[in-house]
């Protein structure tokens, strides 16, 4: 900024005036610096700058030529010197309309760190033929009311694509129940009155018990007990002391001893030494619930009354979706209330096996499921691996070497030393699903 001559020549005029009374100014390095290169320019100024002629008078014209000459050091205007302008920060003023500007910093930093609460981004589930994975919604049998006011039940609308695959996958996978179920326990040489009874033995074993540990107790009755095995008039021959012994491995066996003793009393004195024919009768018996009585029907005697539910049946179906029931014989039912009648026989061995081959009931592996593969099944997991940690633990005993002792034994020393026992051994920790 350039101030006009008549500023500048009463700023001089007021410094010739008072020469002493020079305002003090602050000087820091910087600025010392840029008064000395002022104070040059200045000098060179007046030896180079010659005053103009005045046709006025000599008072005139001296004073013209003192009030246009180059200013004093003492004299000095920071304004003057361009390299000492400080240009003060210039605000525009904004109106009403004018708009406005929004600044933006920019980041500069180099860290190529990601933000921890940046949420990661999932890859999506791929089927084989390389297409996103959809996850199956639960679809329920409903009831509905007709025009007569009565209720009718709509299956559920994929349960047929559900069950074929299922069969399927059970033609390929051999399971405990294909070989050792309950069907096919009783021996093949017996009169059908002693198959029947040994059907029934069966079932009454297998609650709460394994089909292996199930098949192992048979076959301990049926080669242990004297001639001819495992017939009603055997079992009410022998003590509940050696019943018990045999079939001590089967879960609560204490109980189904009672149970087996009452049952061969009953069956003598009720039913001619026979198995009921009905359902009904059957679940009269000491511990023979629902499902053992409707599996005994279609195995003993070829008829389907209704459909055995066990846990795996409940917790399967529930897993589909089908229905939410609580226990299995609700689940027994919802079933039969839309499920065709010439499928009630074959669903519980079908789906026993499924559970104790794919579906398991810890650790479910849908990754060998086609039903997951499709997308038909709600309750699938999919994309977790199990890893099974294994740790190898080494346990060292100390060595132990005792004093050695001198026993009068034909004057022999007997010495005792006890050596280092190492033992390895390799324990699973902890399943976990990634």
């Amino acid at each position: 900024m350039r101030t006009s001559r008549l500023a500048r020549d009463g700023f001089k005029v007021a410094g010739t005036l008072s020469p002493s009374k020079v305002i003090s100014r602050r000087q820091t390095r910087s600025f010392a610096a840029n008064l000395e290169s002022f104070n040059a320019i200045a000098a060179s100024t007046e030896k180079t700058v010659s005053p103009k002629e005045d046709p006025v008078d000599d008072d005139d014209n001296h004073s013209d030529s003192s009030l246009s000459s180059a200013p004093s050091s003492a004299s000095f205007d920071i304004e003057d010197h361009p390299t000492l302008l400080v240009s003060p920060s210039r605000k525009r003023k904004r109106g009403i309309d004018s708009p406005s500007t929004t600044v933006t910093n920019a980041s500069t930093s180099l860290s190529k760190r990601s933000s921890p609460r940046k949420p990661r981004v999932k890859a999506k589930e791929t089927n084989s033929k390389g297409g996103v994975k959809k996850k199956a919604r639960r679809q329920p049998a409903r009831k509905t009311l007709n025009e007569e006011g009565e209720v009718e039940i709509h299956p559920p609308p994929d349960w047929e694509e559900i069950y074929d695959a299922v069969k399927e996958m059970r033609k390929t996978v051999l399971a405990p129940v294909d070989t050792m179920g309950c069907e096919s326990l009783a021996e093949e040489h017996l009169t059908p009155k002693d198959k029947r009874f040994q059907t029934l033995t069966a079932l009454m074993l297998s609650s709460q018990t394994k089909d292996t540990t199930t098949a192992l107790t048979m076959h301990r009755l049926q080669t242990s007990l004297p001639h001819p095995g495992l017939t009603l008039p055997t079992i009410l021959a022998i003590s509940p002391d050696t019943l018990n012994t045999l079939i001590h491995a089967v879960g609560f066996h204490n109980n189904k001893t009672r149970y087996i003793k009452a049952t061969a009393l009953i069956l003598r004195d009720r039913f001619g030494g026979d198995i009921p024919r009905t359902a009904d009768e059957l679940m009269t018996l000491p511990g023979v619930g629902p499902k053992m009585a409707y599996l005994c029907m279609s195995a003993a005697w070829g008829v389907t009354e209704g459909i055995g539910v066990d846990v795996h049946v409940h917790r399967i179906t529930n897993l589909w979706g089908w229905h939410v029931t609580k226990g299995p014989e609700e689940t027994r039912k919802a079933l039969e209330a839309w499920l065709p009648r010439e499928r009630w026989h074959e669903i519980n061995h079908l789906l026993v096996g499924f559970g104790q081959t794919i579906c398991l009931p810890v650790g479910r592996d849908c990754g060998r499921c086609t039903l997951s593969e499709r997308g038909l099944c709600p309750s699938a997991v999919v994309g977790k691996k199990k890893v099974v940690k294994r740790v190898k633990r080494e346990k060292v005993a100390d060595k132990v070497v005792k004093e050695e002792e001198e026993e009068e034994t034909e004057g022999a020393v007997v010495k005792t030393e006890e050596q280092n026992v190492v033992v390895k051994e390799e324990d699973i920790l902890a399943e976990e699903i990634v």
